[in-house]
């Protein structure tokens, strides 16, 4: 019986024999900057997001009254304590059901990367890692003294201890593969404000 063109291939494939390659050195200089808050502010712009810097809570909680967003929410959670005006415990949702009508949720973000304007959460900063998509706004507060130069700083930082979710964000939530047109909060939230404290 005939080899059929997915046999043939197939067995080409299984008969070639490729070099082995040596694996990249990763010691080295990786990209630095002069103004780490400033690059990382300008990056999250440039993807949509938008960068706050305050001295502490007090003014977290003065610049989230000034947002649009979050004076129309009428359903805001946090898990930031001492966030005003929330009203919603997301800590008492026993169902990742529960919090779907969720419109404004602020979080701990436990570090922010200067390179690509992202911010590392973990299941430890929230008790269900929907909450991170589901509320149509969302805000991170993060430690000014927590922001990284570059991702390679950032996987130096990531632990695999014990079973935790945990993922970079940058931005909101966006997509262009409708017809190539950008929607933002297709997937996730429809704003991201990350607060650096500090």
């Amino acid at each position: 019986m005939a080899e059929t063109s997915k046999e043939t291939i197939l067995s080409a494939l299984r008969g070639t024999k490729l070099e082995a390659v040596a694996l990249p050195d990763l010691n080295q200089s990786w990209v630095r900057f002069d103004d780490p808050g400033k690059q990382f502010a300008e990056v999250l712009q440039a993807v949509g997001g938008r960068c706050v810097r305050v001295a502490g809570l007090q003014e977290v909680n003065e610049e989230l009254g000034r947002l649009p967003a979050f004076q129309q929410a009428r359903i805001i959670g946090s898990s930031v304590a001492g966030i005003d005006r929330v009203n919603f415990d997301v800590t008492a949702a026993a169902d990742p059901h529960d919090v779907e009508k969720l419109d404004f949720f602020v979080a701990p973000g436990e570090f922010a990367v200067a390179e690509n304007g992202a911010v590392w959460v973990t299941s430890a900063q929230a008790p269900h890692r929907v909450l991170f998509f589901i509320a149509q706004h969302l805000a991170l507060v993060v430690p000014a003294s927590q922001l990284l130069h570059n991702l390679h700083e950032a996987y130096q930082r990531l632990r695999f201890d014990r079973p935790e979710f945990g993922l970079f964000i940058s931005g909101p939530s966006k997509t262009a593969d409708i017809e190539q047109s950008l929607v933002i909060g297709a997937h996730g939230a429809r704003s991201l404000t990350v607060f650096l404290v500090g």
